[in-house]
């Protein structure tokens, strides 16, 4: 009689039961490869600096395995730096580009589940020419235009600093007004001019306090030089450095003869801002009152004058001032050598918005 088989082996249950044997057998394993997996992804840090060490922002970087089967890009932050991460280990090679330097490259070797950092990568210019366009500032026009004022003479002698012929000239800053005025006033021919006005002062007994002979001569000389130096600087540097005023006379030279006369005369009391418009002339006028005072201390004591004589030298230096700008408008402009437009050039552009009274 055959064996009858046994049934039960194959049952539903043994298999379910089989089934899940091998899979508690099998995920201790797989949770053990993934770990191990995670465990060999490491991270690359760095920063792209230039020659000077200043970060260089927007740098393309791409790692990649030296068979290029990997490869991965990133561009560095504000400053300088980059990072990659979950990359797997092993040897890697390093570019870096960007805009107007030579690329670099460098070679490393990460170590699974390490973080590498990598000493900095200092970029250099590239080769190729970079064209700059540079733009001269306000102060280097206003130098250039100062060197042709410092040119022009009257009979190519006496100095005619103080008029530009240049109606858009750029406005000085304080250490060119205060130079401009210097040179003015500093001249040769300005001791020459005063040593004959202190021989007239000393034919006429001017000043009787000072004595005669050489003494009196030497005093009238030092009291007439020290006034002219003190209205100077005063009324032409210091108080148009105070009320940012242009000290010079802009030359009109266009225009009906009636128009540049009432220009030359309103100049007496009307000024150019540093703004480049047309302003009462504080700097004359204050300038004149305060240089007037201060000078009067420089002359004997019974020889010293009341205020009213201050004001009377101030409306007198005010209409000489209208005097000469109409000299300037129509006379001197034609005896002064080297009187004309400073260079404009490229830099005619910036100098036009300050054009206009």
């Amino acid at each position: 009689m055959d064996a009858i088989p046994d049934r039960r082996c194959c049952s539903p249950t043994m298999v379910g039961l089989l089934l899940l044997a091998v899979l508690l057998r099998a995920a201790p394993a797989s949770t053990q490869t993934t770990a191990n997996a995670v465990q060999s992804l490491g991270t690359v840090v760095g920063e792209v600096t230039d020659q000077a060490g200043a970060p260089v922002a927007g740098a393309r970087i791409t790692l990649a395995s030296p068979d290029r089967t990997v490869e991965l890009e990133t561009a560095s932050s504000a400053d300088g730096r980059f990072s990659f991460v979950n990359v797997a280990g092993g040897p890697f090679r390093l570019t870096v580009s960007a805009a107007g330097f030579a690329p670099s490259t460098l070679s490393g070797d990460l170590s699974p589940g390490e973080a590498a950092v990598l000493p900095p990568v200092r970029l250099t210019l590239s080769g190729g020419s970079i064209d700059v366009e540079v733009s001269p500032t306000r102060v280097e026009i206003a130098e250039q235009q100062l060197k042709v004022q410092e040119r022009q003479r009257l009979f190519g002698v006496f100095p005619n600093f103080t008029v530009s012929y240049d109606p858009d000239a750029v406005p000085l800053n304080t250490r060119q007004k205060f130079r401009l005025t210097w040179k003015s006033i500093a001249d040769p021919t300005r001791f020459g001019t005063t040593a004959l006005a202190a021989g007239i002062q000393q034919a006429r007994n001017d000043f009787s306090g000072f004595g005669s002979g050489s003494e009196g001569y030497a005093k009238r000389y030092a009291a007439l030089y020290a006034t002219a130096l003190t209205d100077t600087m005063i009324s032409r540097a210091v108080m148009p450095a105070v009320f940012r005023q242009d000290p010079r006379y802009f030359y009109k030279g266009t225009g009906s003869t009636s128009s540049r006369v009432g220009y030359a005369l309103s100049r007496a009391v009307v000024r150019r801002g540093d703004n480049g418009r047309a302003q009462p002339d504080y700097s004359r006028i204050v300038g004149h009152l305060t240089a007037g005072a201060i000078s009067n201390l420089y002359y004997p004591a019974e020889n010293r004058q009341a205020i009213h004589l201050t004001l009377v030298n101030t409306a007198l230096a005010v209409g000489g001032a209208a005097i000469d700008n109409v000299m300037q408008e129509f006379v001197l402009k034609r005896l002064t050598k080297n009187a004309r437009q400073s260079h404009r050039g490229p830099q005619r552009a910036v100098c036009a918005r300050w054009g206009g009274e």
